[in-house]
This record gives structure tokens, sequence and C-alpha cells, in this order.
């Protein structure tokens, strides 16, 4: 069983719904990425999406294209974001950590040689955004031969045949992008969520994670109500933004641990300091 079925499994059975941060690997720097990974954890990350920095995103708006630019001026590529999971996994043997990124990269490796060297490092789950899982058999069979997750995106224009596609090929989770347009959106509509959640669950048995348009703990809690997992990226790069340098750590801890105690308000054991 996969880390990430491990812990979704275990979030079943406590009645509790998933927090899933996304920073960018390399942003701020390099040298604080073992930190800031660690941090997101203490502070009540379940699993880690760590982006791979690329140059001509598709689905990132400008906050997380910023974050792509910072680490790519550090020389940051595919091999060093395996690197930072590799040296992550020296103190965290538990923390599932899902890699977000884009084709291109991989096809420079190659798909076996990746996923072999993804494995190596304790890479649980691979997304990548262009690879349409109409013609991602291939990629599927080479994660799933070194037990990764392949990890798909579901949108409110997906049409049923490619739902009934991932359906076959996604584990781990499915990432249902909860509006039309790029990370960091604010235009979120509960009703419809709620609405593609119903639909996506009779064709899919694994966990659904919802992002994009979750910016406080009002949203996340509400997106916690309808969903197996909450995906937080932008409102945390921005965090990474903004901070100086020596405050980051702090500061990310900070919002994670508010949108963490916002999503276990969703669970219907949790019981408030009030009572």
């Amino acid at each position: 069983m996969s880390r990430i079925t491990t812990v979704f499994d275990k979030l079943r059975q406590q009645k509790r719904k998933a927090l899933i941060p996304f920073i960018t690997a390399g942003d701020p720097e390099p040298a604080m990425m073992i930190s800031l990974m660690h941090e997101l954890v203490k502070a009540g990350a379940d699993i880690i999406e760590l982006g791979v920095p690329f140059s001509d995103p598709m689905a990132d708006g400008p906050t997380i294209q910023r974050s792509s630019e910072r680490a790519l001026k550090h020389h940051v590529g595919l091999k060093d974001v395996l690197t930072m999971v590799e040296d992550f996994r020296k103190n965290d043997r538990s923390t599932p950590v899902v890699l977000m990124g884009y084709a291109n990269p991989i096809e420079a490796m190659g798909y076996g040689r990746f996923a072999a060297r993804a494995k190596e490092c304790g890479v649980d789950g691979v997304l990548t955004v262009d690879y349409p899982p109409e013609e991602s058999g291939e990629w599927a069979k080479h994660l799933e031969r070194e037990k990764i997750d392949a990890i798909f995106l579901l949108s409110p224009t997906t049409p049923q045949a490619r739902i009934a596609r991932v359906a076959q090929l996604a584990q781990g989770y499915v990432y249902y992008v909860s509006l039309k347009g790029v990370t960091g959106s604010r235009n979120l509509d509960l009703r419809d969520v709620a609405n593609k959640l119903t639909q996506l669950r009779s064709h899919i048995s694994i966990p659904i994670g919802v992002g994009f348009g979750i910016r406080d703990g009002a949203t996340a809690k509400a997106v916690a109500q309808l969903a197996d997992a909450v995906v937080v990226g932008s409102r945390i790069v921005e965090e990474i933004e903004k901070s100086p340098k020596a405050e980051v750590l702090a500061n990310v801890y900070r919002v994670v641990k508010s949108l963490r105690s916002a999503v276990d308000e969703a669970s219907p054991s949790y019981v408030s300091s009030s009572h």
C-alpha cells in the first residue's frame, strides 16, 4: 500500500480530511527547501505537493509563475527536485510527497529513468499537468512498476470519456480543479463543486482532492465538507514571496496551521475549544 493510500485510510478512520499544501521546489531558495517541507508537516500537512519549476506553465497563475521564476534563477531543475525529496526522506519516512509539473523535464530524462530515480528518492505520486489521460497509458505503467501513484487533474469542463479514462488510470487521489482558470483565482462556486463531486464519485472510487481558489480558512472548511482533501498553493506561495527570508518558515507555518484548523473543523468529530 502506498504512503498516499495509507494517509487517506488513516484519515478516513478518524473522519478527517487531508490538507495538501503546494510549494515550488527551490523557492525562495534551494537551501531553505528541506526546512520548509518539514515546517509544512509540523503545521499539519498530510501530503506535500512539490512543484517542479518550469519556464512555460499553463495551469499556474501569476503567483506560482513567479515562484517558478525565482527557483529557476537558482537553476533548480528536475534532478535537483528529486534530490530535495531524497534529503527530506532522511528525517521523514511517512509524509507522502507528490511532484507536480509538466511533461518536458520528464521527457528529457526519459520515463524509465525518471520513475526509477523518483522511487529511489522517495516520491509517492506524480501529477503531470500536460499528459492527457488518453495518451498516458505507457507513462502510468512506468510509474506503477515503481509503485508510484499516477495522479490526474479533472476540471469543470472535463468530458465524460476523459473522466472514465482517469478513473481507469488514476491512483492515490484525483485532483479536481474547482474552477475555470488558473491557480490563485478567486471565483469559487461551492455549489458547482458539490454537484461535480457527486458526478465524479459515480465513476471514481479513490479520494478526490479539490484545489484552485482556496485562499482562507472559511473556504478550506467548506471544501473539506465536500471533498476528501483540500489543496492550497497560491496562498502559501504568496506568504513565501512577501516574507523576509528570516520569517518565511514561521509565516508559512502560521498560514498552514490555520488552514489545518479550518479543515479539521469540517470533521464530524471536531469539538471546538469553546465546548
